[in-house]
């Protein structure tokens, strides 16, 4: 889906007599069309280092991708993959004639206000919606399919060194000062991986390697009395297929980008309290490693949604990677 096919949509019968109320969403992946009671997600026909929705066959496979694998966590809020269709100039979503131009996602509307991160900012969320969330990822993880995997460290290199591919923006934009950050994480996360490979290979031996969410952010979550996540990550099977703790990392970096230490901690000891899985001081090494490299992802794909954006999104994106090129930092003086 492009931008100008999105403003053809949105003149369409089908929703030109309300277009007030949609909402479009736009991130660096993806549209999201929010309505009243259903919204709409169309893949950008994109190629990326570790994605490809570059065709509308592989945009159509994504998208029932993501529908089957969402119902794992979030079932009945996904709801069905529906056509784009073209006649003369105007598209609609699942039209009974024309040609298909692309593909949707339709899904349930959620609540707006029970958005995690939105909560997280008028400090609404407490310790209960903590243990709640914790017991469901916990439950999760404990359901879903061990993947058997061995760990290479090389594979797992390549991903984090992928922040190289910013590097030029990163300098451009924020100094030499952060681009010397990458290349010091670069260099003491190909270390690390060497010095602790057995530990990480222990890990998959045991069978916490296990295919997850793969995005587990508070912006995926809703908070209702049982909480709700959703955006599985659909794109890439190696982006999710991953130890357990790298999950749980990726949470609670979140947490931590916006200060939240307190709730970062209630997590992992609410998670810990009721499972057979350790996290004495060896596994508390590798979860700041993976802490580490989450951050590295928030602050590459933030350069990324830079590289489209101008204005106001592209001084909030910049500031973004800064945040998280500095988190990065910190777990990195942890490790050396």
């Amino acid at each position: 889906m492009t931008n100008k096919q999105i403003d053809s949509l949105l003149r369409s019968t089908h929703f030109k007599k309300n277009v007030k109320d949609w909402k479009l969403i736009e991130t660096h992946i993806s549209f999201v069309l929010l309505g009243n009671k259903f919204a709409y997600k169309f893949k950008k026909a994109i190629k990326y280092s570790f994605l490809d929705f570059s065709t509308l066959k592989k945009r159509k496979y994504f998208c029932e991708r993501e529908l089957e694998l969402n119902n794992r966590l979030s079932k009945g809020i996904y709801l069905k993959v529906l056509p784009v269709t073209k006649t003369g100039d105007e598209l609609m979503i699942a039209g009974k004639t024309g040609a298909i131009v692309d593909y949707t996602l339709q899904m349930k509307k959620l609540q707006g206000s029970k958005q995690m991160h939105l909560m997280l900012k008028k400090k609404q969320v407490t310790k209960k919606h903590i243990e709640r969330l914790a017991v469901l990822i916990r439950n999760f993880h404990e359901r879903t399919s061990v993947i058997n995997n061995q760990f290479k460290p090389e594979e797992f290199a390549e991903r984090f060194n992928d922040l190289s591919s910013v590097s030029d923006i990163v300098k451009k934009t924020l100094g030499p000062g952060f681009d010397k950050i990458i290349k010091a994480a670069i260099r003491c996360s190909d270390s690390f991986l060497k010095t602790q490979q057995d530990h990480f290979k222990r890990r998959a031996a045991k069978g916490f390697i296990r295919d997850c969410h793969g995005d587990l952010h508070s912006r995926n979550i809703f908070l209702y009395h049982n909480p709700i996540v959703f955006d599985c990550l659909e794109f890439n099977d190696a982006f999710r297929h991953t130890d357990i703790l790298d999950e749980l990392a990726f949470f609670c970096m979140d947490l931590e980008a916006e200060g939240f230490y307190d709730l970062s901690k209630a997590f992992t000891n609410y998670y810990f309290s009721k499972t057979k899985a350790g996290f004495g001081k060896p596994e508390q090494l590798l979860f700041t490693y993976y802490k580490c490299y989450r951050a590295n992802v928030r602050a590459k794909v933030n350069a990324l949604r830079a590289m489209q954006a101008s204005g106001n999104p592209l001084i909030k994106n910049l500031a973004d990677v800064e945040k998280y090129l500095v988190l990065m930092n910190s777990y990195l003086k942890r490790l050396t």
